[in-house]
């Protein structure tokens, strides 16, 4: 849930950079549009924000466990359980100040700029409204990985194999089956 809830603000903001005003007004009062390396820093931003949203996904796949194999250096290594519970706690933290300061100064006056309407305004904060919920649906998810790792854990290893060998007279091959099966 965590990038479809970024994605309206990041859409907005790629409008945005393409050069459409989305309803923002200069200071002359007249449509607003964004061109140059104004546009290429909000596109960038907006990419940026969703890739970092799509790594929540490692709080609740295999890859929160272990670092992807494609990756140089440390691809196929085991994650600490510890690091990611700390890191994504200050994230959650961090997301839930700036969002809860960059709303409250929205809606006490300090809008990004005027709006052509409040038709735009509504779909502003309509896109923007669900950051709020980032920071909590981080902390969330956060909190399962923490009960599925464990708090103490250290670093998940390969789960070891084990040879259970069936008795001699029944004729069964070995097997391999996992430690304490």
């Amino acid at each position: 849930m965590i990038p479809l809830m970024v994605l309206p603000s990041g859409l907005w903001r790629l409008a945005v950079a393409l050069g459409f005003s989305m309803g923002m007004l200069n200071d002359a009062g007249e449509l607003a549009v964004v061109r140059g390396w104004p546009a290429v820093y909000i596109a960038a931003i907006s990419l940026l924000s969703e890739a970092v949203a799509l790594t929540a996904f490692g709080l609740v796949q295999p890859l929160g466990e272990e670092v992807p194999r494609w990756l140089p250096f440390f691809g196929g290594r085991a994650v600490r359980p510890k690091v990611v519970i700390v890191a994504a706690t200050v994230g959650s933290v961090a997301l839930m100040l700036i969002w809860t300061v960059g709303f409250w100064n929205v809606w006490t006056g300090g809008r990004p700029g005027p709006m052509a309407s409040p038709f735009w305004a509504a779909v502003f904060t309509i896109c923007y409204a669900p950051l709020n919920l980032w920071g909590p649906a981080l902390l969330t998810l956060t909190w399962a990985y923490r009960r599925r790792t464990g708090p103490n854990d250290p670093a998940p290893t390969k789960r070891s194999q084990t040879r259970c060998v069936a008795p001699a007279d029944h004729g069964h091959e070995p097997s391999t089956l996992p430690k304490g099966t």
